[in-house]
């Protein structure tokens, strides 16, 4: 009897680690209509064939990172509609904000994480469809925030292909220099021109295609992260920043809040920098109009008077980003991008502008997807 049991267990046991394993590998692309549309907020200058800093704000959701024919779909539309409005050429820098490739860990997921009702069980069923990956990733893990390294790190190999293959696809099909938002990776290197993570800890970088969809420079990773990111996202170790040549100009880019810190302006102006990108990110339908939390990192610039809860969230980054209080970018122009959305139950706000000559323009809160452009 006791045989006769034990057998029994390990049948069934067997049996339910196989169906587990098969529900597991299941991954069906259900059928999604994206809303495509997108507005041009902001079209500043007239076109005297310098080129042009084209800033998009996409309006996504989880179901448009089912596949990457999807989210090709939705950001080739809105890049239509530039080139329809005359908004493209071989000078062309195209901006997409922070964590815009973060989110193709998502990517060819099982509809369950699709329909979840919040973030947090969608993360949850991350973990149950990969469970040997999720586990593997956990065991090697980096930072206080094991889980949400252990998420990033399993799919790492597939994001920075998909990546890749996305945003240098899009350079190369719309004939534009594109700053591709950012993605978190470990340790992200160009190596023979193809974006490759380490095993290293996680930095949140931004990567630039050039007109031939090849990368150009060095994944340029954000220096300091907020508190909140520090638990997984480290500070870049080396507090590097890059200028890459574009048929525009020189260019640089500040992940973030990094574009809050004067000294990143002084180091972009020894480096030459003409114009500077800021792909950004932030959580929260009501966050824009609220007090302004303050630096949220190690670093708090001596010269920045700007105290926490002296002006709202919005305001703050107006203030600090390209025209702080003390004058310290010598950059012809920059843009500020945020995204738009909702991943379950965080929503994404913000409300981007432009930057020339140290005056700034900002959008006039319009709904749904927008179009930013500065003429140079």
């Amino acid at each position: 009897m006791r045989k006769l049991f034990g057998c029994t267990l390990l049948i069934t046991l067997i049996a339910a680690t196989a169906g587990y394993w098969f529900w597991a590998q299941q991954r069906e692309v259900g059928h999604y209509l994206s809303d495509l549309r997108i507005e041009l907020a902001i079209n500043d200058g007239v076109n005297n064939d310098h080129g042009n800093l084209l800033g998009i704000e996409p309006d996504l959701s989880p179901r448009d990172y089912q596949s990457l024919d999807l989210v090709h779909l939705k950001l080739a539309a809105y890049l239509n509609k530039a080139r329809e409005a005359g908004l493209l050429n071989d000078k062309t820098i195209v901006v997409l904000p922070e964590h815009i490739g973060t989110w193709l860990m998502f990517r060819g997921e099982k509809n369950e994480l699709y329909q979840a009702a919040n973030l947090n069980q969608a993360m949850r069923w991350l973990s149950l469809s990969n469970p040997l990956a999720f586990t593997n990733a956990w065991l090697r893990a980096d930072g206080e925030s094991r889980v949400n390294d252990a998420h990033l790190r399993m799919k790492a190999k597939t994001m920075a292909s998909d990546y890749q293959t996305l945003f240098g696809g899009l350079a190369k099909e719309f004939g534009v220099t594109l700053v591709a938002g950012s993605i978190a990776l470990p340790e992200p290197r160009i190596e023979n021109g193809k974006l490759l993570p380490g095993t290293g800890p996680l930095y949140n970088s931004s990567i630039v295609f050039g007109r031939d969809g090849a990368p150009q420079g060095k994944p340029q990773r954000q220096l300091l992260p907020t508190y909140e990111e520090q638990s997984y996202i480290q500070p870049s170790p080396d507090h590097q920043l890059n200028v890459v040549d574009t048929p525009a100009g020189r260019l640089g880019i500040l992940v973030g809040s990094d574009s809050w810190y004067p000294e990143n302006y002084r180091t972009l102006n020894e480096q030459g920098a003409q114009l500077i990108a800021v792909p950004a990110f932030m959580i929260g339908k009501k966050t824009w109009d609220q007090p302004w939390g303050g630096f949220k990192s190690v670093s708090t610039p001596s010269e920045i008077s700007l105290k926490p809860g002296e002006v709202s969230e919005g305001e703050a980054w107006h203030r600090l980003t390209l025209i702080s209080s003390v004058p310290s970018s010598t950059a012809q122009a920059g843009i500020t991008v945020f995204s738009r959305g909702k991943f379950w139950d965080k929503r994404s706000v913000g409300w981007g502008f432009i930057s020339r000559n140290g005056q700034t323009s900002p959008d006039q809160h319009g709904a749904g997807a927008r179009l930013l452009n500065l003429w140079l």
